[in-house]
């Protein structure tokens, strides 16, 4: 919940001054559902695409506040976040309606980028895998695997999320391993060309050490995104 209208337009116009080799990165930005519209045509033809931090569910109807797949696609998303911890942790998504949105998701072309991750209460208790394994198994549930193939993983570790504090890429390198495995387990030739994201407290600082990890595929990045420079680094580490 970052940047008005006229503030997207800047860092974006920002962002565009700057050539990303595309062939290494696929970049993308989610910005405020009030800066797609405005964002869709700044970044018409350019090497960025755009994405949503949320949808929902249902195709259309009496649900108030809520943004459906079709209402996104007129914007020109092609992208949209599902299930971030702080949608779980503020507005009490399960993974049953984290699951509903990935199908409508896929259903509508859309690609999601699902988030899952531990708190650090879960990851001290040693459920770390058991959470984030359970997590996996709902969201992912009810997909064929040809649904799974369109899914993008995000491995976002609650107690990293905005806090400085980041996974070492050791660390962070076991979870994308294991998440690797558990889709595997789907298929495994999805789960090779699958793409899994580090999400928490990305800074261009310890994306290089991040993105050298063979599992890690790429970053969500939060803070650091709100920040042009910061972006284009971490995007670069790449």
């Amino acid at each position: 919940m970052n940047r008005t209208i006229a503030g997207t337009e800047t860092l974006l116009k920002q962002l565009l001054s700057v050539s990303f080799d595309s062939q290494r990165a696929a970049v993308v930005v989610c910005p405020p559902f009030t800066s797609l519209y405005v964002a869709s045509k700044l970044l018409a033809g350019s090497h960025i695409k755009l994405g949503a931090q949320d949808m929902s569910p249902f195709p259309s109807g009496a649900y108030t506040g809520d943004i459906s797949t079709e209402l996104l696609l007129t914007t020109g998303v092609s992208y949209v976040i599902l299930g971030h911890s702080e949608r779980r942790q503020y507005h009490g998504e399960t993974d049953l309606l984290v699951n509903a949105k990935v199908r409508a998701a896929v259903t509508a072309g859309l690609t999601p980028i699902v988030c899952v991750g531990e708190t650090i209460e879960q990851r001290q208790a040693g459920q770390t895998e058991e959470t984030v394994g359970c997590q996996l198994d709902g969201v992912l549930g009810q997909l064929t695997p040809e649904q799974v193939a369109r899914v993008v993983v995000a491995y976002e570790p609650v107690w990293a999320i905005g806090t400085g504090k980041t996974a070492s890429p050791e660390t962070a390198q076991v979870m994308h391993a294991f998440i690797r495995r558990k889709v595997g387990k789907i298929d495994s030739a999805i789960a090779r060309s699958m793409t899994i994201l580090y999400g928490g407290s990305v800074q261009p600082a310890n994306a290089g050490g991040l993105f050298a990890q063979p599992d890690i595929d790429g970053a969500l990045v939060g803070g650091a995104s709100l920040k042009a420079a910061d972006f284009v680094a971490i995007v670069n580490a790449i």
